[in-house]
């Protein structure tokens, strides 16, 4: 055989490194959001298993699913040794989430990319809100009898963004959860975030729906955005 035919038959064979699956640590300064951030992957990926119903059912706004974490010697740097995550009413958020054009994958990148941070509000509140590392979702710290009341709401609630297609000027709730971290129980409700925009907010409006004592005092209009009430509101017309 020649050495030209020997050469021509020469096989070049390429070394290819395997590549690993990047796991996700939800990584976040306190354990909570470890705990919310990983059970946000996991309810959104048990989601991609069930088929969803053409219509709702009575039951859809009773349901809930939970899961119980007990590990020993594992993950101890990013996780606690012991949480659960319950998801309240799956199948109708995940409704009210598509109805409001918002993508399952997008929603769970949003909220479990980076650990959501603090976000200040202005006003007498005491009730605690975060916001999702891109601005786009709202998170609430609510008491057990604002979930009890957030059940009754749904009920309502959801056969009105049926019937205006997804378009109102009422919050927009996406997701409800309880996160139980050594015992301690928090309850957050995802909302979207309707300051996410880049457009300038030029006034702001606190409205409660009342007339008493609801106008804007001489410190909130110094603020750099004043922030006018139901009174001011009705004035400005």
């Amino acid at each position: 055989m020649s050495n030209h035919t020997t050469k021509s038959m020469k096989v070049k064979t390429k070394h290819f490194k395997p590549k690993h699956q990047k796991a996700k640590l939800f990584r976040a300064s306190e354990p909570l959001f470890s705990v919310f951030m990983w059970g946000i992957n996991h309810t959104i990926n048990e989601l991609t298993h069930v088929n969803a119903p053409v219509m709702l059912m009575p039951d859809d706004f009773k349901a809930f699913t939970k899961v119980k974490i007990d590990n020993h010697c594992f993950n101890k740097e990013n996780m606690p040794s012991h949480f659960k995550v319950k998801e309240y009413c799956p199948l109708v958020f995940q409704n009210l989430r598509e109805r409001f054009h918002i993508d399952d994958l997008d929603y769970m990148n949003s909220l479990t990319k980076h650990q959501p941070r603090e976000h200040l509000v202005s006003g007498k509140t005491s009730t605690k809100f975060y916001e999702s590392y891109d601005r786009l979702f709202l998170l609430k710290i609510l008491t057990s009898d604002e979930v009890e009341s957030m059940h009754h709401l749904l009920k309502e609630y959801h056969p009105y963004i049926v019937e205006r297609h997804g378009k109102t000027l009422l919050p927009q709730y996406l997701g409800m959860y309880r996160i139980t971290v050594d015992g301690t129980e928090t309850y957050i409700c995802v909302m979207r975030n309707i300051c996410s925009s880049q457009i300038n907010v030029h006034r702001k409006y606190d409205l409660k729906g009342s007339t008493v004592d609801r106008e804007a005092s001489e410190k909130d209009k110094g603020l750099d955005v004043p922030i006018y009430k139901d009174n001011d509101f009705v004035r400005d017309g």
